[in-house]
């Protein structure tokens, strides 16, 4: 791997990229308040089952997808796959958090002079999953570096929503992490060997979804 390629992959997956994932819990902030998760173990048991059945390998399914998309310079194929992800949202809170997170990554693309010259009709709202794609695209990551970003950046967002409303303290959080990197690799290389089906069990998401959308104290965003 080049140093620039290796430099390009810290900083898409850095927490410090401007896309405001760290104001979302994605349900868990309900489902530690019901009391369903209330341990670092049981976090670790609900991002197991997520990355092999949930939203998030479903949405990598779709990277993986535009991947090709971006190498044909495709618009139209591109604006159906956003649509569909759009589709695909349970509720309006996880709808609008990938449009909110993929907007502002097109913004980010933009202002640095990095965004398609063939991508001339606009994509709006823009999905995350489609901001992602384009930009590990234009930025030369490979398409495996790219699903393991995408992996990494969503299981470590969580597991630091699990640090602040469990909570469970750094440590833990960065030993959970850790053990989990097996898993994402294993999925990961599944999703770069071949696309698979377009399937997802994500009943207990949207319910804690929902639940957050009106859930009387909130840390995160809704």
């Amino acid at each position: 791997m080049s140093g620039t390629n290796l430099l390009a992959i810290l900083q898409l997956a850095s927490p410090a990229l401007p896309v405001g994932a760290y104001s979302y819990s994605e349900g868990i902030e309900w489902l530690v308040e019901r009391g369903v998760i209330r341990s670092a173990t049981d976090l670790e048991q609900w991002l197991r089952h997520e990355l092999q059945y949930g939203s998030v390998q479903l949405d990598a399914r779709v990277v993986r997808r535009l991947y090709g998309v971006m190498e044909q310079a495709d618009p139209t194929a591109l604006a159906y796959w956003n649509q569909w992800l759009s589709a695909q949202r349970d509720t309006e809170e996880l709808r609008y958090q990938s449009w909110q997170m993929g907007n502002a990554l097109i913004k980010l693309l933009k202002d640095m002079d990095l965004f398609p010259s063939w991508l001339t009709t606009p994509i709006q709202p823009c999905n995350y999953g489609v901001a992602f794609a384009i930009t590990a695209y234009q930025w030369g990551i490979s398409l495996a570096d790219s699903l393991k970003i995408y992996l990494f950046s969503w299981t470590a967002n969580i597991i630091s929503a699990g640090i602040r409303t469990i909570p469970i303290g750094q440590t833990e959080g960065q030993k959970m992490l850790f053990r989990l990197h097996a898993l994402i690799q294993e999925q990961s290389d599944v999703l770069t060997r071949e696309a698979g089906e377009l399937e997802s069990c994500t009943i207990g998401l949207g319910l804690a979804s929902m639940y957050h959308e009106t859930q009387y104290s909130r840390l995160f965003r809704s």
